[in-house]
């Protein structure tokens, strides 16, 4: 009854499961459902913060194609939040999960279809988990001795196939981001602005976001395309950089940036999991339109640490780093009306300074 109820659990799969995705883990875990979530990861010390969070550690490696086959029907949603390669304009390590998710609906899907799987598709449940217990991956060094069953593998009909995993496609969220727009001179866009990827990081999300689009059209999965802005959270804020006094650009060079909290994230990641539409994009934005150094003051008058000094772009080009300064070229306010109108997400922080009043004051 036990082996039963745990196969009958819905599943989800995220690759990528850094913080984001680790608050993505504690949202699921509070629901009343407890959706089983399991974690692709290549690394033991990421394994085990996984299982920590609640989270059944994959081991698995997106640069290496066949250490995938293992995830071919694991789960009906998966979240994709890992980033591309550091190299190169394709981004390949999208094209290798499509891959393996592809595989799993040729070998799953098609006689799930016929209503009833093929006889040797459907063994006795107490041989089946013999042999998954029995298994290397079960046992995998680090990983413990969790049963993992791919999806579909029991015998149901359609109906019932569809209400408790699913659809016969996997839904995929992926987490891309709003420098894909490039630079838009601080004008208000929504998600039909037409993407100019101004760096190398932006091309490989501008190539995955292609990729999933594609593979949505041709019926291999159901996508879903998130593009984020800047992430914050209590320890992902600017400290460092205010301690160090980093400058930032005077208010007439300045850009306009926009910010997203992680668990507003997180929530919104999971929504679209269960409400997004197949090859639709939303901004997963708060209400912000603030200046890139206004958010800098924010944070200092918040912390009690003194703004950050300003300088000109000329004087900027010379002093900064060029990753940093590749985030000062780029100007664009982002309108987040699918986010609340399509999908009903009420952000917990609505802007940067619903969260500053959070927290507590300062001695």
């Amino acid at each position: 009854m036990i082996a039963t109820r745990t196969l009958r659990r819905a599943r989800i799969l995220i690759v990528g499961c850094g913080d984001v995705g680790l608050r993505c883990v504690a949202q699921l875990r509070e629901r009343p459902d407890r959706a089983r979530v399991f974690a692709l990861t290549r690394r033991d010390e990421r394994a085990h913060t996984a299982r920590a969070a609640g989270a059944v550690p994959v081991r698995g490696d997106l640069d290496s194609r066949t250490s995938l086959a293992r995830i071919a029907g694991l789960a009906g949603t998966v979240l994709h939040l890992a980033p591309p390669q550091k190299s190169g304009d394709d981004d390949l390590r999208t094209r290798r999960l499509i891959a393996a998710l592809a595989a799993r609906r040729r070998a799953v899907s098609r006689p799930a279809l016929a209503g009833v799987a093929p006889r040797a598709l459907r063994p006795p449940l107490r041989s089946l988990v013999g042999r998954l217990r029995r298994s290397a991956f079960g046992s995998a060094a680090g990983f413990g001795a969790s049963i993992i069953v791919p999806e579909r593998i029991r015998r149901f009909s359609r109906v019932r196939h569809k209400r408790l995993n699913g659809p016969s496609r996997p839904t995929l969220v992926y987490a891309s981001t709003t420098g894909v727009y490039g630079d838009c001179g601080g004008a208000r866009i929504d998600e039909t602005r037409t993407v100019q990827p101004a760096n190398a990081r932006a091309i490989r999300r501008v190539s995955a976001e292609r990729q999933l689009r594609r593979a949505t059209a041709r019926g291999a999965l159901a996508a879903t395309i998130a593009r984020i802005p800047g992430i914050y959270a209590a320890d992902r804020l600017p400290l460092a950089r205010l301690e160090k006094r980093t400058p930032a650009l005077v208010a007439g060079d300045d850009v306009y940036t926009s910010h997203i909290h992680a668990d507003d994230l997180a929530a919104i990641l999971l929504r679209l999991a269960t409400h997004g539409r197949p090859g639709r994009t939303i901004h997963a934005t708060d209400d912000s339109e603030l200046k890139m150094g206004e958010y800098f003051d924010r944070v200092a008058d918040a912390f009690g640490l003194a703004r950050a000094p300003r300088v000109s772009r000329a004087e900027a080009e010379r002093e900064l780093e060029p990753v940093l300064l590749s985030f000062m070229r780029e100007s664009r306010r982002l309108a987040n009306t699918r986010l609340k109108g399509e999908l009903g997400v009420r952000l917990r922080y609505p802007d940067v300074d619903a969260f500053l009043r959070t927290l507590p004051p300062r001695p």
